[in-house]
């Protein structure tokens, strides 16, 4: 038994003992690169923030906003990366974003409701800084953070909400360099969130002026983002 014992624990530390060897590192040296070039594709949602007032009407209508649903949407990008230390990278990643969101507007007493489908399409320009940890093997764990300029280039009028076409965000995630032998792959999750107020209060472009309601109902709303990317490089 205690034969069997001593080797049942021998097995057991070979294991570990295998687990912790190095294997042969592909493309050793990309990381040292002074730059680095790559594109992403990726899904993303998109999601608004109301801050609702309670606004009253005349005829006793009280509505409130927020977002019905969420519709997985299309990123496409390009990344150029700037190595700084062995561990820290700036990054420079012009994308396009791809997507939509449902807007509800519910009245309190009747329950009757407005929806307005919003689509979006960004044009984005994050600068992100990456902080990597050691290499161990073929894969490298990061994190980022960093600020993202963002413009809608397809906003249109006359709908029950009017939203401004650029605003700025602050984004963070994590991410890990996988090392392929022929190139790196970097799956990476983020999550972004606006720092501007939105909502356009200047319902000039209205031709239907019983609309203004919905846009007197909401004091500010801000934008949100969760962005899941793949990026080659």
């Amino acid at each position: 038994m205690k034969r069997i014992f001593i080797i049942l624990l021998s097995f057991v530390f070979s294991l570990g003992v295998n687990a912790q060897i190095k294997k042969i590192q592909n493309r050793p040296y990309i990381d040292q690169r002074r730059l680095h070039y790559g594109f992403l594709i990726g899904l993303h949602t998109q999601d608004l923030k109301f801050e609702n007032n309670g606004y009253i009407t005349k005829d006793g209508e009280s509505w409130f906003a927020d977002v019905a649903s969420y519709s997985p949407g299309f990123s496409v990008g390009v990344l150029g990366e700037l190595y700084l230390t062995k561990d820290l990278a700036l990054r420079l990643i012009p994308t396009l974003h791809f997507g939509d969101k449902t807007v509800i507007f519910k009245e309190q007493n009747s329950k009757e409701e407005t929806r307005q489908q919003i689509k979006s399409t960004y044009l984005s320009l994050p600068f992100d800084l990456k902080f990597s940890a050691e290499r161990f093997n073929n894969y490298r764990p990061y994190v980022m953070a960093g600020v993202n300029p963002m413009a809608d280039l397809s906003i249109k009028k006359n709908g029950v909400l009017l939203l401004k076409s650029a605003d700025c965000y602050i984004e963070a995630g994590i991410g890990c360099d996988f090392y392929l032998p022929f190139f790196k792959l970097i799956p990476e999750l983020k999550f972004c969130f606006g720092l501007s107020n939105l909502l356009k209060t200047d319902r000039s472009d209205l031709n239907d002026k019983t609309l203004l309601k919905y846009t007197q109902s909401v004091n500010q709303i801000n934008s949100r983002m969760i962005v899941l990317s793949f990026y080659f490089e």
